[in-house]
């Protein structure tokens, strides 16, 4: 294609909005442009790279045997109140009453449709497996949209949705999705890792994440240095503290701690360390209290502490729920009493250890010294249990390897589901017996989006993108340099039209235009080939030969010009099979 002919409005200025480089560069690069807050319009190179990337994904389900479908954006609310989901997704759903009254949902994710449609469809075992994906738009409301499409409201998802028989056969189709996602990942040239994961408000027995390592990336990820294990931080497990060795310790001691609602203020007030408090948090789960008991320096860790409470999600309680409980303004809880009161009181492992602490006195403007754990509130019983319930950080143990971190950006999920589903929606098939039984689910999603910014994050420069040649807009870009020259431009249109033939993907950057203009466009643009043709090495007989990673061009014969260029892009595309991932 021409440069001439196509619309690529790139721009010098860095937005002042973008706080990374993906969100700069898709910017600058005249990949997209904003609409509105976390929405977006592709242009021409944008688009051509979303459809390389759906080109890849839906090759490799294809493979897998899965079969495309396309589905609503527009979902009656009710099936997400059958699922309980409304709630679940709180704020984050968009939604709207039409003109006869109906409540509908814009589509974050498909669980409801895809097994409500498989629920008038299946009917016997022998109809099982299968497994249906879509790649769709899709809408959350999110209440900061940033980073660019890292975070958008709307945006583009690989979403599939297996159904089965039995658990081995999930099993099978989950292996094959695991496979299938790191051979897409492999092929789109992004540095992935596979952690383990928490399935949040999709639910399930199982996950894992594919993250692409990046200090700029939303999500936290845990690993141990011999590669033995990873999780993200609401799924990273960390081994139980040492017991401290018993304190000889006073009773507990009242002491007026005013205006000191924070751990921050307590600190200060009794100049004390973080470490040494123990930090009571009142949560609710539909009807139920829950106190999480974690120790002054860590933080719970919200979906740890649903999955030990055995609920869907939890909210931190509001004010009249803890005065109520507690008999003190936020702030001032302990864990003195809680077990009698509370519906489940959790305990941090790391707290469980302590010798001594200080804790919140249920009483306003008060805490207590020489909180001993097990002999001031119980470590066990009915409605009392020891668990990991705080964030990991850097340094902790697992399995006794200690625990390295750094931050990622996930671009695609996997979840085994259950019937979670299929049962709320009545997606049942007749077994070999004749017995009716709900199907069991996977769930399988990629966010086509963020494998362009994911890509951009981890591959740029001063100049611009560095792109992966699978999923650059072009990959070789032929410049004319002196375009007023009919032999260099006659000779850029002949390299342009030979590797065209060849199968290459051409940009031809005929403008009328300064060099330096070309040249920093193509590096901003960061296609991973460039050809150039000037006056003085057309002289020669000579062309220049650059790859976007290179400090300097290499000087190739025009005879040779073609032939050098497919070489280094079978170089280059070799980098992006799964082998050499």
């Amino acid at each position: 294609m021409r440069y001439s002919q196509l619309l690529i409005p790139t721009v010098k200025e860095v937005p002042a909005e973008a706080e990374i480089a993906s969100h700069q560069l898709m910017i600058r690069a005249g990949f997209i442009r904003k609409l509105a807050s976390g929405t977006y319009t592709y242009l021409p190179l944008g688009l051509k790279m979303l459809n390389k990337v759906t080109a890849i994904i839906r090759q490799e389900m294809n493979a897998t045997g899965a079969q495309e479908i396309l589905m609503p954006i527009v979902q009656p609310m009710e099936l997400w109140e059958q699922t309980g989901r409304r709630t679940a997704y709180g704020e984050n759903l968009g939604w709207f009453t039409d003109r006869h009254g109906r409540q509908n949902v814009l589509s974050p994710t498909a669980e409801e449709i895809v097994t409500t449609l498989v629920a008038g469809e299946i009917r016997s075992y022998k109809q099982l497996p299968i497994n249906l994906y879509q790649i769709n738009t899709k809408f959350r409301d999110e209440f900061r949209p940033r980073f660019g499409v890292l975070r958008s409201r709307e945006f583009l998802m690989k979403d599939a949705y297996s159904f089965h028989a039995d658990l081995p056969s999930l099993e099978q189709t989950y292996r094959q999705m695991y496979e299938a996602y790191c051979r897409i990942f492999a092929r789109c040239g992004l540095p992935y890792v596979v952690v383990e994961a928490d399935s949040g408000p999709i639910g399930g027995s199982a996950s894992h994440e594919f993250m692409v390592p990046t200090d700029t990336g939303e999500d936290l990820l845990f690993y141990t240095a011999d590669g033995s294990y990873a999780a993200n931080v609401d799924r990273a497990e960390v081994d139980p503290p040492a017991k401290q060795p018993p304190a000889d310790s006073p009773a507990m001691q009242e002491v007026h701690t005013p205006n000191t609602g924070t751990i921050e203020a307590v600190c200060e007030f009794l100049r004390t360390r973080r470490e040494e408090l123990i930090k009571t948090l009142v949560f609710k789960a539909d009807e139920r209290i829950i106190v999480g008991l974690v120790r002054g320096d860590h933080e719970i860790n919200a979906a740890k502490l649903s999955r030990s409470a055995g609920a869907e999600s939890v909210d931190l309680a509001g004010e009249g729920d803890i005065m109520n409980l507690t008999g003190a303004a936020v702030g001032f809880a302990g864990p003195m009493g809680m077990a009698e009161k509370a519906d489940l009181m959790l305990i941090d492992h790391a707290v469980a250890a302590m010798a001594v602490g200080i804790a919140g006195a249920n009483k306003t403007d008060y805490h207590v010294r020489h909180v001993v754990p097990g002999r001031d509130f119980p470590l066990g019983g009915d409605r009392v249990a020891v668990t990991d319930i705080r964030n990991a950080i850097q340094g902790d143990v697992h399995a006794g390897k200690v625990l390295l971190s750094r931050r990622g950006i996930e671009v695609g999920h996997v979840f085994k589901l259950g019937t979670k589903y299929s049962e709320k929606l009545n997606a049942c098939f007749l077994d070999a017996n004749g017995q009716e039984r709900p199907c069991i689910m996977g769930c399988y999603g990629i966010g086509v989006n963020r494998v362009i910014a994911s890509a951009i994050e981890t591959g740029n420069d001063a100049n611009g993108c560095i792109l992966p040649i699978a999923i650059a807009p072009f990959e070789v870009e032929v410049l004319s340099i002196n375009a007023d020259n009919a032999q260099v431009t006659g000779m850029a249109e002949k390299l342009y039209a030979e590797l065209t033939h060849a199968g290459a993907d051409v940009l031809l950057d005929d403008r009328p235009v300064r060099a330096g203009v070309k040249f920093k466009d193509a590096d901003l643009l960061g296609i991973p080939l460039r050809l150039v043709v000037g006056e003085k090495a057309l002289a020669a007989g000579k062309t220049e030969l650059k790859r976007r990673t290179d400090e300097k061009p290499a000087m190739v014969g025009l005879d040779d010009a073609v032939a050098e260029t497919l070489k280094a892009l079978d170089q280059l595309r070799a980098a992006c099979r799964p082998e050499h991932a």
